[in-house]
């Protein structure tokens, strides 16, 4: 595989490029080998149990901590040497929220612009995040899932080329999580490249374009939320009831078994269900251990279920 890169491959389009990324703590390997592409403009999901690597290899992309080796380039620039113009082209919502301070979000978010050469009026920020309300509140005042909005507002208020997330929506309710997407949806939609690392499998099938899978420190699947880990070519469940008995079939049509069973039944089949495995069906069965699904399933299988 070619692994070199330049100026111009970022200029067509390439925001993250990674080959080879490795960082161990002693004897502990928390990234092993990892390669990775990310698209100018895209919204690119890292997810992972805790103690994956993936919080590693995010910092590492943000120049915030060292590799030990692979090639790493960030907006056209190694981050690990990158200067102070480089990071004011990125923007950073950090796992754990701000800490309480007598100041107003107002105030804190017009400190932070000050160090942005084109950064969002504060107020207009403010508005984005949800928090025009509160922008003459106390920052100690705010609320758990108030006080995360306004970590975001912090992340944004630079007008970044390229923005991390890290756990964004830890604290908010459903109404504040689906603000948030429109927001970002809003960013995608400017231009802005977004690597978000969540625990929400149902915010990442929301908002991202690509996801990949980290476990012990290896991407172990990449693709499209719909394509993940061969979830479009998985076999479907038709579930139903049949003289009090559960019956199930896993197959590659379902469509077609629902239409064999209309004629059996007088009116509804009783109890129906088609089913494709989830997100997070696959996620988890990516992270399993090696081998654990190495069995491969039949096209077709029949099955009573015990009731």
């Amino acid at each position: 595989m070619d692994t070199t890169y330049s100026a111009s491959s970022h200029r067509e389009g390439t925001a993250v490029s990674a080959r080879g990324l490795r960082k161990s703590y002693g004897s502990t390997t928390a990234v092993d080998g990892i390669d990775l592409d990310i698209s100018a403009g895209e919204v690119f999901a890292l997810l992972g149990p805790n103690g994956a690597g993936k919080s590693t290899a995010v910092e590492i992309l943000e120049g915030f901590r060292h590799r030990d080796a692979g090639e790493v380039h960030v907006l056209g620039a190694d981050p690990g040497t990158a200067g102070r113009s480089w990071r004011a082209r990125i923007g950073i919502v950090w796992q754990h929220r701000v800490e309480g301070s007598p100041l107003t979000p107002l105030d804190v978010v017009r400190h932070f612009a000050g160090y942005y050469p084109e950064s969002w009026a504060p107020e207009e920020v403010l508005e984005r995040v949800g928090l025009g309300d509160k922008a003459r509140a106390r920052v100690r005042s705010l609320s758990g899932g108030q006080s995360r909005r306004l970590d975001v507002a912090l992340g944004i208020v630079g007008r970044p080329e390229l923005l991390f997330l890290d756990e964004p929506t830890t604290g908010f309710d459903p109404e504040a999580r689906r603000r948030f997407w429109t927001l970002i949806r809003d960013l995608a939609g400017e231009g802005t490249t977004i690597v978000l690392t969540t625990h929400y499998l149902d915010e990442a099938e929301a908002l991202a374009d690509r996801v990949a899978v980290i476990s012990k420190g290896r991407i172990v699947a990449r693709g499209t939320p719909a394509t993940l880990g061969g979830r479009a070519e998985a076999l479907a469940t038709v579930s139903w009831t049949d003289d009090g008995h559960r019956q199930q079939i896993r197959t590659a049509e379902p469509t077609r078994v629902v239409a064999e069973l209309m004629p059996t039944f007088p009116g509804e089949i009783p109890e129906l269900s088609v089913h494709r495995p989830t997100l997070e069906e696959t996620y988890l069965r990516l992270i399993e251990e090696p081998g654990a699904d190495a069995q491969e399933s039949p096209a077709e299988s029949r099955e009573e279920l015990p009731t």
